[in-house]
Parts: structure tokens; C-alpha cells; sequence
């Protein structure tokens, strides 16, 4: 039996190669991003001289959506290391990438990618793991707060009339009831977007408030586009947020 045969074949059986549009490699890797099952997936595209290699900005997508910090000291220094100690570039879209002349050095830069794809995607999460924020605690104060002075009940943890089952973190009971969105990461900001578009659809009353722990918990590009697809998107304020919601001109019983 000749082990480094066999071994051969079942390690590169751990490696899916695709050819997509423009002569692009798509090379889905045995790797995972830490805490989910999706794999790491690396790019290998031909440019005028050599190859352009990157993961297409997933691990920064995969941290934001976890409610990862990407501009946190950690992955900044981090990040200032790598450019440091390697050819890999993180550039302004968020994508870790690099370039080869030659063809000999595709196959290792796969690996340098993937691997710092990974490495980006953990330590970016894992800050987000260990933040102990208030964000929760504080606006179920505030609520409480605006609803006392407002003379209006409130409920909390509300599944809503529409299809798919979503929550309200606070309902307060206004003429036209008042959805308030607790968005800690671009997944919960994403929910508040779905139950706007679906109270429209519906034709059901409803003001759908979002409030997002941070730019960049929720990913800048979804905090932007939030605003859009629901009736007010804010990054969460204490102060700022009671006045919001006592504010809104939303009719009272």
C-alpha cells in the first residue's frame, strides 16, 4: 500500500475547482470560516500580467453578519501585519487578495488567502463574542422610559402578524403600532427591512424603527441601504432615541 499515493488523491479530493465567466477559477477549500459551515471559497482571476487571487470579500461579509467589528484595534493591527509580513493586500471593498506573476505560485497563494481569509473572519467575530454590550439592557430602558411618558402600553419579544414568524424586540401600543427593530447585527437589520416591505405588501399598520447597535455591527452598506426599506433607521442612541420615539408624530390613543 503506498500511503503517499493515496494521500495525495484524498487530499486534493478536499479541493472543488470551478470554471466560472472570464477564464475565473473558483476554488471551494476544505476550510470553514469558525462557527458556521460555510466554506472558504478563494478566486483565482487572469489579469493583463499574471493572476489575481481573493476570496471576493466573504470573510468580511461572514464577520459583519455574525456582528463582527472589522475596525476594531485588533483587526486593524492585524490587518497591518499581514501587509507587513505577506503580499496579501486587504483593500477598500474589504477583499484580502494577491498577485502572482507566475504560475508556479497560484496554488500556495490559494492557501496564503484562504487561510487569512480565515484568520480575518475569527478574529474579527471573536471580538464580537467577547464585547459585553449593554445595547439591549439600555434601549429596553429607554422603551420603557418613552412608553411612560408617552401613556402607552408596550409589549415585548412580539411575533408579528405576517408570514415567516419574525419579532418585534418592543411593540408600543400608538394609534398606528410602533415595531421597534433591536439590530445588533446586519442578519436582525435585515429582519426589520423584511417585516417593513412585508407590512406594506399587506397593507397592515404598522412604523417599523430600527435602531442598529453600530455602523459596524450592522455592516455600513445594509445600515445605509436600511434606511430605504424601512420607516427610520438610526444608530442607537440613548438620548437621541427616546426623543425619536417621543417624537415620531405618531398618533396616540
Amino acid at each position: 500500500m503506498v500511503i503517499s499515493k493515496d494521500l495525495k488523491s484524498m487530499i486534493c479530493a478536499l479541493f472543488d475547482v470551478h470554471e466560472d465567466e472570464g477564464g475565473v477559477q473558483r476554488v471551494v477549500t476544505p476550510m470553514e470560516y469558525s462557527g458556521s459551515n460555510d466554506s472558504v471559497v478563494v478566486r483565482v482571476r487572469p489579469t493583463e500580467n499574471g493572476y489575481s487571487i481573493d476570496e471576493n470579500g466573504e470573510a468580511a461579509h461572514y464577520a459583519m453578519m455574525s456582528g463582527g467589528d472589522l475596525d476594531s484595534e485588533v483587526v486593524t493591527r492585524w490587518l497591518a501585519e499581514l501587509n507587513d509580513n505577506s503580499r496579501i493586500v486587504y483593500s477598500d471593498n474589504e477583499t484580502l487578495s494577491i498577485q502572482v506573476f507566475d504560475d508556479r505560485l497560484i496554488a500556495p497563494s490559494i492557501f496564503r488567502v484562504a487561510e487569512a481569509a480565515q484568520q480575518l473572519h475569527a478574529i474579527a467575530a471573536a471580538r464580537a463574542d467577547r464585547r459585553q454590550s449593554d445595547f439591549k439592557e439600555v434601549m429596553k430602558t429607554v422603551v420603557m422610559e418613552a412608553a411612560k411618558e408617552l401613556k402607552v402600553t408596550y409589549a415585548m419579544d412580539v411575533e408579528l402578524p405576517i408570514a415567516g414568524g419574525l419579532k418585534a424586540d418592543y411593540v408600543l401600543d400608538t394609534t398606528v403600532p410602533m415595531i421597534v427593530i433591536a439590530a445588533s447585527s446586519a442578519t436582525r437589520l435585515l429582519e426589520a427591512e423584511i417585516i417593513y416591505m412585508q407590512y406594506r405588501a399587506e397593507k397592515k399598520s404598522g412604523y417599523v424603527l430600527a435602531a442598529a447597535e453600530s455602523q459596524n455591527a450592522v455592516g455600513r452598506k445594509q445600515y445605509e441601504r436600511a434606511s430605504y426599506y424601512t420607516d427610520k433607521t438610526v444608530v442607537f442612541d440613548n438620548r437621541a432615541f427616546a426623543k425619536l420615539i417621543l417624537n415620531t408624530g405618531l398618533p396616540i390613543h
